[in-house]
């Protein structure tokens, strides 16, 4: 098995043209308990109860503590909070995962690709990753665009713990190759 050496355990702050990407933090947990509570959580194994979406909060969190990558919060300048962004890994996950989430109120605005392509940049740089995907529900058409934005490609010998989730493989800007 092979191993990879991160550098970084201590969440990075990433900023773009319009968001703040930073660790998660207690007070976020309410609006995310909201969201995983939701209809909108049943193409990520919701919807979640408080105690579920406790355990998720608490995945994404850690993450940074044992890989050195997982979760961030997607913040407006103006210090609203308008979803996660994050690399998932751990049993529940073959490949590394980019996945994202927007809040009802602030879909349709960019930021889900904005965020995603941030955090997938650092993980080609920074983070020291060589490869990510992301798991989509069939059904999540909106999360299809956004990996189909990023420059994602439909990736059908990839393994899956959902037999039914469709993998985007993600490719490095630099150079174009699939990671």
């Amino acid at each position: 098995m092979s191993r990879t050496i991160l550098t970084a355990t201590v969440p990075p702050t990433i900023r773009t043209e319009r968001l703040i990407l930073r660790a998660p933090v207690m007070a976020d947990f309410p609006a995310y308990a909201d969201f995983l509570a939701s209809p909108r959580a049943q193409h990520m194994g919701g919807p979640y109860d408080q105690r579920g979406a406790w355990g998720v909060f608490c995945h994404d969190v850690a993450l940074w503590a044992l890989f050195g990558h997982g979760a961030l919060m997607i913040d407006l300048p103006s210090g609203i909070c308008v979803g996660q962004v994050g690399i998932n890994h751990g049993p529940l996950f073959p490949e590394k995962e980019l996945g994202w989430l927007i809040y009802a109120e602030h879909e349709g605005q960019g930021y889900a690709s904005e965020a995603a392509a941030a955090l997938r940049d650092w993980a080609f740089g920074p983070g020291g990753l060589e490869t990510l995907v992301s798991y989509v529900d069939p059904r999540n058409t909106r999360s299809i665009a956004v990996a189909e934005r990023l420059g994602a490609r439909r990736d059908a010998d990839a393994a899956r713990s959902d037999p039914e989730d469709l993998v985007y493989r993600h490719r490095h800007a630099e150079t174009g190759h699939a990671s």
